[in-house]
């Protein structure tokens, strides 16, 4: 039998905690104006729990309310976790990959990244996984998504891969999923991968003085932009990016910043005298609009 009553709940006008017993308490605010709560032990921890507001839920109801919370701790359940579960709305995987990818593009230097990232996805998981909640994505799922290009488009496959798998590391991060990607099970399910064949072959050195005087045959940017790469050993990326004012023509050096960089930290390249010759016939190019030296 609880210590208070429903009439007594109505009248009482003073602010303050009111137990009615095995650990239901309510809060009043003031007359008419409070919520109830239960004390419950879990795990050795003293733990308080909403139940609702005074206005929504009669005395009888609480101590219904009560009973059913205690018989969910007693029973293991973790009425906290379980409610901020439900709380939670899981996104389904092309809202969760829409969110990730505004998250992490910032941190891609390379804008042909940023847009590849999210177009695989789109073109290649979201047929299949896109609707479906991340809560609900298991092995199958990914490995069904990957089925259809998994030996025609190889290393389209590995990237939509580990793409599904940071979306779906996120979500667990976040709680949406109780798991990260299950992505071992997945490779096992997958058929084997045929082997690269390597890098693609370099030329001879000993052909070079003759591609030398072809690509020089006629002036273009393209062509005076793959001189500059061959001459510096760049990236070619570094190159396009390339601008006039990280060029000193005085010192001879072209300093590309640390966030052009793949490294990510400040780069000083010696530039020889035939570097300084295609920056001198790159000019013929310079845009009033760019800063580029290799523009378009």
């Amino acid at each position: 039998m609880g210590k208070l009553t429903a009439m007594g709940v109505k009248n009482l006008t003073e602010p303050g905690r009111y137990s009615d017993g095995e650990g239901l308490i309510l809060k009043l605010a003031a007359k008419g104006k409070g919520s109830w709560i239960v004390r419950v032990q879990a795990n050795g921890k003293r733990r308080d729990i909403g139940l609702g507001p005074l206005s929504e839920l009669p005395l009888a109801n609480a101590r219904e309310a009560a009973r059913a919370v205690r018989k969910e701790v007693k029973a293991g359940v973790d009425v906290l976790a379980e409610r901020t579960k439900e709380a939670l709305v899981i996104p389904t995987f092309s809202d969760a990959a829409k969110l990730v990818h505004e998250e992490h593009k910032a941190a891609w230097k390379n804008g042909k990244h940023q847009a590849q990232w999210i177009k695989t996805l789109e073109t290649y998981a979201f047929p299949t996984l896109g609707d479906k909640l991340v809560s609900d994505i298991e092995g199958p799922a990914i490995r069904d998504a990957l089925s259809p290009i998994w030996l025609t488009k190889p290393e389209t496959a590995r990237r939509v891969r580990q793409r599904i798998g940071s979306v779906l590391d996120w979500a667990c991060a976040k709680g949406f999923r109780e798991t990260e990607a299950p992505m071992r099970s997945v490779l096992r399910g997958l058929p084997r991968q045929p082997k690269k064949q390597g890098h693609l072959a370099a030329m001879p050195y000993q052909e070079l003085p003759a591609f030398f005087k072809w690509l020089r045959e006629r002036s273009s940017v393209g062509r005076l932009a793959l001189e500059f790469v061959i001459l510096n050993a760049s990236r070619s990326g570094e190159v396009r990016g390339a601008c006039w004012n990280e060029i000193d023509l005085k010192k001879k050096l072209w300093t590309i910043p640390a966030e052009r960089m793949k490294a990510g930290t400040v780069h000083v390249v010696p530039l020889s005298e035939a570097a300084l010759d295609v920056l001198k016939r790159a000019k013929a190019f310079r845009s009033p609009v760019s800063d580029l030296i290799f523009p378009g």
